[in-house]
This record gives C-alpha cells, sequence and structure tokens, in this order.
C-alpha cells in the first residue's frame, strides 16, 4: 500500500515491540507520549462500547415509540406526527456537525463527549418530566374527542427533545472516532483490528436497541410513558460513567485546528492566484521541510493529480515575500489541499447515502403505522407495533458476527484484501439489499389492503386480521442492509478521511442519516400533497385501510433502484485516499 510505504520511509512503522510508544501522534489525558502496552486496542474499548450500548438505548428508548406517544398522547395525525419524528431524527444527525467541529477544532473528542454527554442527560431528564407530570400533558380522548396539547406542553416536550438532539451532536460523531483512535494506525496488526472494531461498535447500538425496541416499548405501552422516558434516562447517566471509567487506559488525538478554516483558507489563496499556472512538476508546489505535517495531529498527504485548480492554492508566487509562508490564507501546503481534495471525492459516495437513510427512516414512522393496523396479539397478548424494530436488531445481532467471522475470512481468501471486502462494495451490498426490503414491505401492505376490501373493512379504522409477524422479512432485509451500508460508511468516512479531520468525516455520514430523515419528510409532504388534490383522501390517510401505503413504498423501492445506480457508477470513478 502506497500509505505504508510513506510511512515507512517517514519512520512511523513500528514493528513488534521495537517502539514502546504508539507512532500515530497519541497523547494520555495529560498530554505525554503513551505506552503501547498498557493503552488504547481492545482493553479500552469496553468502556468506549459500554457507553455506546447505553447511549443508543435511551436514544432507541425516544425514538422507537415516538410517533406512537405523538400520536396516542399528543393527539397528532399519522402524517403529522410521522413528519415530527422524521424532522427530529434528522436533527440528531445534523447537530454532529457542531460536535464534529468542536472536536476536531478545539476540544479534542473525549471532551466534546463528556460536554454533549451532560447536556443530553438534561434532555432526557426533561422530556420523562414532560411525560410524566399530569400538567405537562393534554387530558385523555373522552367519546372520540381528543383535546389537542397546548402551546406550553408542546414546548416543554419539544424543549426536551430538542436537547436530546444537541446532546446527540457532541457524542455520535466522536464515540465511533474515538474508538479508532484506541488502534494505531502505524502498526499493522492493530491496523487490522480497528477494522473490527467498526463491527463491534455497531453490534453495541444493537444491543441497546434491542432493550429499547422490545422491554422499554412494553413498558411504554402497558406501565407509562413517564417510567418509559425515565429508564433510558437512567441509562443515559450509565453511559456517562461508563465512559469516564475508561480515563486513563484512553489514547487521545490532539486537536488539528478547526477544518472548516482549512478549507476557507485553501479556497481564499487559490482565488487570491486564479491566474497563475500550476506547475508541471507538483515538487515546486509548498510543502513544510520536516517530516511532520503543518497540521497539528494530522500526517503529510501526497499529491494528486486530480482538481489541479486547488493547486493554485499551493503555488509559491513569489519566493522573496516570506510573509506568504507564514499565512496559510495567501499559501497552503500540499497536504492542507489534498484535505479538500478527499472531501470532494468523497462527497458523491456519501450522497447516495442519503436515499438510504430515508428508507431506514421507515422503520420508526410507516413500518410502525402500517403494524398497528395489523393483527398485533399472541393469544391474549398484545405486541406494540414498534417492537416489531426487534427483529431489525434481531438481523443485525446476527449479521455483524457472521459478517466478521465467516464472511470476511471467505472473502480474504477470495480477494486478497485485508479486510475481505473493500469499504465501497460493503455498502453496496447494502443499497441492493434496501431495494428488496420497500419491496417486501409494499407486498405485505396489498396483502393487508386485499383482506380489508374482502372483510368490508375499508370505511372502519380498525386493524384487519393479518398477523404483524408478515413485516419481519422487510425487517430482517433491513438490519441486514444496515450491517453493510452503516458499518461500510463508518470505515469508510474514518480510513478515508485526513487524520485532522475524521471526526468531521464521521459527522459527515451521520449527516447522510439526518438528510435522509428530511428527505423522507419531504417525500411524505409531497405525496400528501399531490394525492389529496381534488378532494381524495390521498396514499396516507388517518385510516390506511382507506389509504395506499403500498404505492408510498413502491415509491421508495424506485428511488432505492435508481439509487443504487448511481452508487454503481460513482464507486467506480472514485480514487482512494492510498492512490498516487
Amino acid at each position: 500500500m502506497e500509505e505504508e510505504r510513506l510511512l515507512l520511509e517517514e519512520g512511523f512503522v513500528q514493528n513488534g515491540n521495537s517502539k514502546l510508544y504508539t507512532g500515530d501522534g497519541s497523547v494520555d489525558i495529560k498530554g505525554n507520549p503513551v505506552f503501547k502496552s498498557n493503552t488504547g486496542n481492545w482493553k479500552a474499548c469496553p468502556f468506549i462500547l459500554g457507553t455506546e450500548c447505553c447511549e443508543r438505548l435511551a436514544y432507541y428508548g425516544i425514538s422507537t415509540n415516538l410517533v406512537s406517544y405523538l400520536t396516542k398522547k399528543l393527539h397528532e395525525g399519522n402524517v403529522s406526527a410521522a413528519r415530527n419524528v422524521t424532522t427530529w431524527q434528522g436533527t440528531c444527525y445534523l447537530t454532529p456537525l457542531i460536535g464534529a467541529v468542536l472536536a476536531d477544532a478545539f476540544w479534542g473528542r473525549y471532551w466534546t463527549i463528556a460536554v454533549f454527554s451532560t447536556i443530553y442527560l438534561i434532555g432526557m431528564c426533561t422530556l420523562t418530566l414532560s411525560a410524566a407530570v399530569p400538567a405537562f400533558m393534554p387530558p385523555e380522548c373522552t367519546d372520540n374527542i381528543c383535546p389537542s396539547a397546548t402551546p406550553a406542553q408542546y414546548a416543554i416536550f419539544f424543549f426536551g427533545l430538542y436537547l436530546i438532539a444537541l446532546g446527540t451532536g457532541g457524542i455520535k460523531p466522536c464515540v465511533s472516532s474515538f474508538g479508532a483512535d484506541q488502534f494505531d494506525d502505524t502498526d499493522s496488526v492493530e491496523r487490522v483490528k480497528k477494522g473490527s472494531f467498526f463491527n463491534w461498535f455497531y453490534f453495541s447500538i444493537n444491543i441497546g436497541a434491542l432493550v429499547s425496541s422490545s422491554l422499554i416499548v412494553w413498558i411504554q405501552d402497558n406501565a407509562g410513558w413517564g417510567l418509559g422516558f425515565g429508564i433510558p434516562a437512567l441509562f443515559m447517566g450509565f453511559a456517562i460513567v461508563s465512559f469516564f471509567m475508561g480515563t486513563y487506559l484512553y489514547r487521545f488525538q490532539k486537536p488539528g485546528g478547526s477544518p472548516i478554516t482549512r478549507m476557507c483558507q485553501v479556497l481564499v489563496a487559490c482565488c487570491r492566484k486564479w491566474n497563475l499556472a500550476v506547475p508541471s512538476d507538483s515538487s515546486l508546489l509548498y510543502e513544510t521541510q520536516d517530516k511532520s505535517s503543518a497540521i497539528e495531529g494530522s500526517r503529510k498527504l501526497l499529491h494528486t493529480d486530480e482538481l489541479q485548480c486547488l493547486d493554485k492554492a499551493a503555488v509559491v508566487k513569489d519566493e522573496r515575500k516570506t510573509d506568504d509562508f507564514s499565512n496559510p490564507w495567501k499559501l497552503c501546503t500540499v497536504t492542507q489541499v489534498e484535505e479538500f481534495k478527499i472531501l470532494i471525492r468523497m462527497f458523491p459516495i456519501w450522497a447516495t447515502g442519503i436515499v438510504f437513510s430515508a428508507v431506514y427512516a421507515q422503520m420508526s414512522t410507516m413500518f410502525v403505522e402500517q403494524g398497528a393496523m395489523m393483527d398485533t396479539s399472541i393469544g391474549s397478548f398484545k405486541i406494540p407495533a414498534a417492537s416489531l424494530s426487534t427483529f431489525d436488531v434481531i438481523s443485525v445481532i446476527f449479521w455483524v458476527p457472521v459478517y466478521d467471522r465467516v464472511l470476511v475470512p471467505i472473502a480474504q481468501k477470495l480477494t486478497g484484501k485485508e479486510r475481505g471486502f473493500s469499504e465501497l462494495q460493503r455498502m453496496g451490498i447494502g443499497l441492493f439489499l434496501s431495494v428488496f426490503c420497500m419491496a417486501a414491505a409494499a407486498i405485505v401492505e396489498i396483502w393487508r389492503l386485499n383482506l380489508a376490501q374482502s372483510l368490508g373493512l375499508v370505511d372502519e379504522p380498525v386493524p384487519v386480521p393479518i398477523s404483524i409477524f408478515w413485516q419481519v422479512p422487510q425487517y430482517f432485509l433491513l438490519g441486514a442492509a444496515e450491517v453493510f451500508t452503516f458499518i461500510g460508511q463508518l470505515e469508510f468516512f474514518y480510513d478515508q478521511s485526513p487524520d485532522a479531520m475524521r471526526s468531521l468525516c464521521s459527522a459527515f455520514a451521520l449527516l447522510t442519516t439526518s438528510l435522509g430523515n428530511y428527505l423522507s419528510s419531504f417525500i411524505l409532504t409531497v405525496v400528501t400533497s399531490l394525492t389529496t388534490r381534488g378532494g381524495n383522501i390521498g396514499w396516507i390517510p388517518d385510516n390506511l385501510n382507506k389509504g395506499h401505503l403500498d404505492y408510498f413504498f413502491w415509491l421508495l423501492a424506485g428511488l432505492s433502484l435508481l439509487n443504487l445506480v448511481i452508487y454503481v457508477f460513482c464507486s467506480k470513478k472514485y480514487k482512494s485516499k492510498n492512490a498516487t
């Protein structure tokens, strides 16, 4: 690998135990170089994985059944509730941009997680109070008359909800990157372990989700929402404790300054020298003479021939003007320019994740509303519709070890690649599976509607006697798609990102989830607007027996197929960070 050759030349790669310290610039909590033997690696990971498991239990304890709370307790309609859920979820995956910039530029990942976890816990407590104190909730429905929540009640509820969204912003882009930081990139053995870490990181997420989608959802529907929100708040407290317990085992990467500022500097310096020609010999472009990069916490990047217009930022205009060399707004290093190029090259791959995230958003919205109109009973026991997401989690828990222990070794033998599948291949398989997921949901809905028609239940807003377990295939397919696409994204954006921009690139990966939720809200709004014209009830009325939710699922299946075609084209054109 070209990257390994470069590291060897610079004396970074460590063979066995010949070096006591890590070679990737990591330090301990006090800023001192860290010993490889007693820090990081898998010994530090249980605390990080425990933190993520508890935090995700808290998050999914809110999000999994949120659409039910909005319809049953705040008395919102189906479309309004689904829109509010996807908008909030979208915000949860938009705020990581804030946390990523703070982590990369100023605080580092550790302190960013610590501060935003506290905000998260305050939001959880506020949300619990909004569901536990009677004055904070609207009265129950009487004779099919459901009073709307007052503005004050809405304000308290959504204040807590969006504090959680803000708290998520400091945790999500940092925890996975912080965990990966525990493995030294310059050690060939640890580098392979890092690939496995992402699988088990996602596994821990879904252990938390499993508890939420089964036990917590049942408590919310049967024991009360105050307790149902209070337990996730308690686990968020456990997440904070778990995180701090591992402090002296962690390896820390120093913040390298604002990546946003560095990108702006490249653009400004490029515009200043727009009329200059880029030399054919790339060695004439400006770069520091030291072995280390001018960017704190980053190694040097090799020059690439793509996007040569940006190379103007590294063209030395006049060697006599020494002030230019100290002013990055006038002259940037090759490494700084290459950082920007990497982000631009990743953009098409990043964009194709948005449609997949819109499909994933249906699990907590339209899949739940579809399930609520099916037979949810097993004997005398009623299954909450949101609990079917347990099968998505079971699918993930099944596929993660199968992928890590079975598929990867087989793929390694067939492809000769270190990790079996490349990140791009892994994501493509997930996008392919998402098409079948939406097709399965549409087929189940067609069957449900036909049964409603034959039983004369079209005008009755009651569940149709078809078992909710017919939804299992769509949840299981979605879980398999997650293992390939979402974990592939985590690996791709960490590995391909520059050293000093890893939190930001992780936030970009999460941003696809945000935009996917916003896209889902947008599609819902457009579909409702177009299909209710002329007095029609539309595809997704409050009484789904009268609607055509299957058309909505087919629409998403079509968009997923188109997205897959675009992805295949973009992935073939993508040039890896390691290529020259």
